[in-house]
């Protein structure tokens, strides 16, 4: 090839990669100054929900995976809780994980000694529970109240005083989801006297639950927190009100005053004051204890370290009160869900077996001393208790 060819070659080269290299700068500075369509944004809106709704089906994951484990093993965990053969291996392992940060948390400071084990049954286990359980209640005489002058303020009848001969039958009325749809609701009025506990509702479920309510236990957060509507609402007047909040185990009264899990104590003072009349009581942190101490005491392995629940609470204060009690769904029925409570649509397999209160041991001790047929149990979630008045036992 002659020279000046080769001259030719590279010169037009140079201006056509002249040409193309002015050519990409035109396109990319007419692109910048165009406005973004409508499009752009809808899929700039649709890309960021996508995500955020990956991220919360993320953080959702483990406990879907977890109710999906408690519905497809719900009737082999009912069957043994009938029976009483159920163990925490069984449970989900997002239970079972849950019950570990419990155990190794231990922020009420539980210091138990006692011996651990589950051999007693049928009338001994009904005497060592009449033998312990002792209600009792802040009276004012103890510091920090005696100095508040408390002693004026709370009702003068004791609590353990209102058991009278009307209170032979008495049925203790679960909020667990597994009440809807039982049409027990005649049943649980035909009571002499009810309990129920923090917020649940008889308005619109009088079919399921009944009309009736003789006393109510309620938790500090109703009492604390605006939402309850405490003192206008209608379920917290022309009953017995019985108002907890966990306490240290040691059951420093002045300590619990000072730091209690909800302010239960100036709404308590305003209500006394409000209401003289209704008989409003706080449950003693001694009382509440004694019971966990008689969960674990006839239990043969270690429980949440956390008071016991409101319905095991209030199961063992009406066998106090009453000749005869009726516990309709704290063990559940074939109506079995993990749906909460009757009157919210929240759903969680804890609220049955238990993460912050030790529910499960709770329920394998109340089935230990069902005197009830089996088949109430299973179709009605209907466990019979006998009243402590009723029990006879040894010297």
């Amino acid at each position: 090839m002659k020279p000046y060819r080769k001259w030719l070659l590279v010169l037009l080269l140079a201006w056509l990669l002249l040409f193309l290299s002015l050519l990409c700068h035109f396109l990319d500075l007419r692109s910048s100054r165009l406005p973004r369509s409508r499009l752009s944004r809808t899929e700039t809106r649709l890309l960021a929900s996508s995500e955020k709704d990956w991220r919360r089906r993320r953080r959702t994951d483990f406990r879907s995976r977890s109710e999906d484990y408690y519905r497809s093993r719900s009737l082999e965990i009912l069957q043994r809780l009938w029976t009483g053969n159920l163990t925490v291996e069984m449970l989900s392992p997002r239970l079972q994980k849950v019950l570990k940060v419990q155990l190794s948390s231990n922020r009420h400071q539980v210091t138990y000694q006692g011996p651990r084990g589950d051999c007693r049954s049928g009338l001994q286990l009904y005497c060592e529970l009449k033998r312990r359980t002792r209600i009792r209640t802040v009276d004012g005489t103890q510091e920090p109240f005696s100095g508040l002058g408390w002693a004026r303020l709370v009702p003068s009848l004791p609590l353990q005083q209102l058991r009278t001969s009307q209170y032979q039958s008495c049925a203790v009325v679960t909020s667990a989801g597994a009440v809807l749809n039982s049409s027990l609701g005649r049943e649980i009025d035909s009571h002499d006297a009810v309990l129920r506990f923090n917020a649940a509702p008889t308005k619109g479920f009088e079919r399921d639950v009944g009309t009736k309510t003789t006393i109510r236990i309620i938790n500090s957060q109703i009492v604390a927190r605006p939402k309850h509507q405490f003192n206008s609402s209608s379920l917290y007047q022309d009953v017995t009100l019985l108002l907890w909040d966990p306490a240290p185990y040691s059951s420093n009264l002045t300590e619990w005053f000072e730091k209690p899990d909800f302010d239960l104590f100036s709404a308590y003072v305003e209500r006394r004051r409000l209401r003289p009349e209704q008989p409003f009581y706080i449950l003693h942190p001694e009382f509440i204890w004694s019971l966990w101490d008689l969960i674990q005491d006839n239990t043969g392995v270690q429980i949440q370290p956390n008071p016991p629940s409101s319905g095991f609470t209030g199961i063992l204060l009406m066998m106090s009160l009453c000749g005869e009690v009726s516990v309709y769904e704290f063990i559940p029925s074939v109506r079995r869900t993990d749906r909460c409570h009757y009157y919210e649509r929240y759903h969680d397999a804890a609220c049955t077996l238990g993460a912050y209160h030790p529910l499960l041991y709770e329920k394998l001790l109340i089935q230990r001393i069902n005197v009830g047929p089996q088949d109430q149990l299973r179709t009605k979630g209907k466990v019979t208790l006998r009243g402590f008045s009723t029990v006879r036992c040894g010297s």
